[in-house]
């Protein structure tokens, strides 16, 4: 082999400096990620490096050089063909804005079935009320939804002082805690093969249909949308994404037509179940936060018009939050 090499060293210099400057930042920095031009441009000066590194094999002269080379090759080797994984870099904004609706969006199948369940619930308890009220009495979960809803608007529309004064914080941590159990459960429910999730969704469906038709027949309409929208809007929301990721988890673990094996399947959407419960977590403790400061105050304290208008900004921006954020900067899909 004829070769000029200190010419040859001279023009590839450059090469191999730039490499290692590519090196020298994946060593430092584990989570750093490369764009497709900068993947292509060190691959091409890895085999570039190597080519050279086989040319200098025959020198005996350029030990030093030849050692750095190999050196240099060896490092690129292994940047390229490593097997670790890298570490996760916590980005709650990008999780919030990314992973967390692309995750729903994924499983919009399950999320469809579970708002049919809730609907028919909601259907069952509104239409068995309307038969017959007396089914009230066995419908009503809690006590203060038992009386008359008439009688219940007048004490809160007369209410001159605050009911709720210094025990604010303490309503809100309650709602929260009570309804992020009710969507855990509904979610670890999935593990019956889906049965509990769908009880549950069809239950929390009766009470919802049972509370809007009683409040519908004595005329009370506009309280109950006021009512029920500012938190509702958020709060129904995650109970259904709740039995969203339990029918999810349903799924996997019946895996008809699936030829994984149940760890596999159970594996592939764990991380999606727990970024679904995630959202449940966030929205409940918004809704919490809203239901404790807003939803329990009326005419004349907050006018119906403000909270039903500040409920369904709060839907629409939801649903547009699920169907667009995140388009883009990941992989649709399940």
């Amino acid at each position: 082999m004829i070769i000029d090499l200190h010419g040859f060293i001279r023009e590839e210099r450059f090469y191999w400096n730039e490499l290692e400057g590519f090196l020298q930042k994946m060593e430092s920095d584990a989570l750093l990620r490369m764009d497709l031009a900068e993947a292509r441009r060190f691959n091409y000066l890895y085999q570039r490096a190597s080519s050279g590194l086989a040319r200098l094999a025959h020198f005996s002269a350029e030990r030093e050089t030849h050692r750095y080379l190999q050196s240099l090759v060896a490092r690129a080797y292994c940047e390229i063909h490593e097997t670790r994984q890298r570490p996760h870099r916590l980005a709650p904004l990008s999780w919030m804005f990314g992973t967390l609706p692309r995750a729903f969006r994924a499983h919009i199948a399950a999320f469809w079935l579970a708002l049919a369940v809730m609907s028919a619930g909601l259907l069952f308890g509104g239409m068995s009320l309307a038969l017959d009220p007396g089914a009230k009495q066995v419908l009503m979960p809690f006590e203060h939804l038992k009386g008359s809803p008439s009688e219940r608007v007048a004490r809160e529309e007369r209410a001159e002082e605050d009911r709720l004064k210094g025990i604010k914080s303490r309503g809100a941590a309650m709602y929260m805690t009570h309804n992020t159990k009710v969507s855990i459960l509904t979610m670890v429910l999935g593990a019956s093969w889906g049965i509990g999730t769908v009880i549950m969704l069809f239950y929390n469906g009766i009470i919802l249909g049972a509370v809007c038709m009683d409040y519908m027949l004595a005329g009370e309409g506009t309280f109950l949308i006021s009512w029920l929208l500012p938190h509702g809007s958020v709060e129904i929301p995650a109970i259904i994404f709740a039995g969203q990721a339990g029918l999810v988890l349903g799924g996997a673990i019946i895996g008809k037509g699936n030829s994984q094996t149940m760890r596999e399947r159970m594996r592939a959407i764990s991380a999606d179940l727990v970024t679904l419960i995630g959202g449940v977590a966030l929205l409940l403790v918004w809704a919490g936060i809203i239901e404790a400061f807003i939803s329990q105050y009326h005419e004349p304290v907050l006018s119906y018009s403000f909270k039903t208008g500040l409920g369904s900004i709060q839907l629409v921006l939801l649903i547009l939050f699920l169907a667009f954020a995140g388009r883009g900067k990941g992989r649709e899909g399940a």
